[in-house]
């Protein structure tokens, strides 16, 4: 089990930071989990399951 950085999570991705939160706050996307006072990380499994969703879900809307 990994945690992912913003940064990371980023780079996965490719959406900015900010658009991270704004998709988490709104229930589109993994919400972080707070590791200490200053520090929140994504659990890397739920980042890469979300892709694969994304991904699943456009191959199933091309096929319709």
């Amino acid at each position: 089990m990994k945690l992912l950085k913003a940064k990371e999570v980023a780079m996965i991705t490719s959406f900015s930071i900010p658009h991270i939160h704004r998709l988490a706050r709104e229930g589109k996307f993994p919400k972080p989990l707070k590791i200490s006072e200053n520090r929140n990380g994504w659990l890397e499994d739920d980042v890469n399951k979300w892709v694969e969703n994304c991904i699943r879900n456009q191959n199933l809307n091309r096929k319709s």
